[in-house]
């Protein structure tokens, strides 16, 4: 395929900007002693405890990719588990204070850069932006449950 026909497929767009977009994330994360995966985990750790089970589809991790990743986690002193209080067999994950403050380095870089982006582009073009992201995260939706459904009666 040609280079400028590349540069009209959606999913090759999109896909060349998270690169770009996880690369920048990935350095600063090394630079304070964190991965992307981490950063991301870290933001999404409630106060009141998130189950293990929830982070997984939040994230788009695979279970033993998230396994590994809260070891790591748990070893470095940025989170610590906990039994649940009604039911012992659901594990909680909470921040630790070190957990916290490296939340809190994570939360500022990612609104920066996300502050950067958004006085660096019109209004109305992001309006249109986020419109068109909704639209592909349904046409998505769609062709998995088509491709699901495919599938299932195979």
């Amino acid at each position: 395929m040609a280079e400028t026909e590349k540069k009209y497929l959606v999913d090759f767009a999109i896909r060349h900007l998270w690169h770009k977009i996880s690369r920048m994330y990935n350095q600063q994360a090394n630079q304070r002693g964190l991965t992307m995966s981490i950063g991301f985990i870290l933001l999404n750790i409630d106060k009141e405890g998130t189950p293990s089970t929830q982070l997984g589809p939040k994230m788009g991790m695979e279970p033993t990719s998230l396994s590994r990743t809260l070891k790591t986690m748990e070893d470095k002193g940025l989170i610590r588990r906990q039994a649940g209080n009604i039911d012992k067999r659901k594990v909680l994950i909470f921040l630790t204070e070190e957990g916290l403050e490296k939340r809190r380095m994570t939360r500022d870089f990612v609104f920066d850069f996300n502050n950067t982006l958004m006085e660096s582009i019109p209004k109305g073009k992001l309006k249109t932006f986020f419109e068109v992201a909704e639209k592909l995260d349904s046409s998505i939706d769609l062709e998995l449950s088509r491709l699901q459904l495919k599938f299932s009666n195979e």
